[in-house]
């Protein structure tokens, strides 16, 4: 299997630049924009620790010699979105990156993972194609087993809806075998962002109470304990 390429769609979370529905749902631009660093720090953590070639696409092109404090490491190479909309920007990525295994992200997901960077890469081993829905009706991942043929899918996608993966996933080849990862919130709106950060809240609770019970049982003694202890 050839080396995989992960390529990275994002803008520097900037204030106006990024995130701008986001900050219109918070009524804080600057609440958005550390919301958006956060995020792009745990996807870059997540594509650049595996056995892959992570590129960055970013916009607008003044921004492609961009560091951001080291947000977007100096090594990491970026290439220019190009114009057009989201389709004609994917399409374009699709085009230059060479054959072989090909995955897209974006920077939206808080879940993102290495792991879960890794299982994709696994599915495109057994598959044409492998998607990681969003909850949104979009996804946060999508994946391609390119070769010279491949045309690219995402032309005619209804973009920043409920439809976008369907209709991606309508586009590729009637016989292709598709591959499908956890669904993950994308946080795009208000509402993205407190539907998460509501999980979240939860599963720490529920952990926090997890160790608290097990420090509980670890204090009371045990069968041998109890019997080693008798005078």
């Amino acid at each position: 299997m050839k080396r995989p390429q992960i390529l990275i769609y994002a803008k520097p979370p900037r204030i106006g630049l990024a995130k701008t529905r986001l900050a219109k749902g918070l009524g804080s631009p600057v609440a958005a924009r550390r919301i958006a660093t956060a995020l792009q720090a745990k996807t870059m953590r997540a594509a650049l620790n595996g056995p892959w070639e992570t590129i960055l696409y970013t916009a607008p092109d003044k921004e492609l010699a961009t560091s951001l404090g080291g947000l977007w490491p100096v090594y990491l190479e970026r290439r220019s979105q190009g114009p057009g909309d989201l389709g004609d920007r994917l399409s374009k990525g699709l085009r230059e990156a060479a054959p072989g295994p090909v995955l897209f992200i974006g920077s939206d997901a808080p879940d993102i993972s290495t792991a879960l960077l890794r299982q994709a890469v696994r599915e495109l081993n057994r598959h044409d194609a492998v998607f990681g829905p969003a909850q949104d009706g979009g996804f946060w991942l999508f994946g391609i087993n390119k070769s010279h043929r491949t045309k690219s899918p995402f032309y005619g996608v209804r973009w920043s809806g409920p439809h976008a993966m369907e209709d991606v996933w309508a586009n590729l080849p009637e016989a292709a075998t598709i591959g499908v990862l956890p669904q993950l919130i994308d946080v795009d709106e208000a509402k993205d962002w407190e539907i998460w950060q509501g999980r979240h809240e939860a599963e720490v609770e529920a952990h926090t109470e997890a160790q608290k019970h097990t420090a509980d049982a670890n204090k009371k003694p045990g069968f041998f304990a109890r019997l080693f202890s008798r005078d």
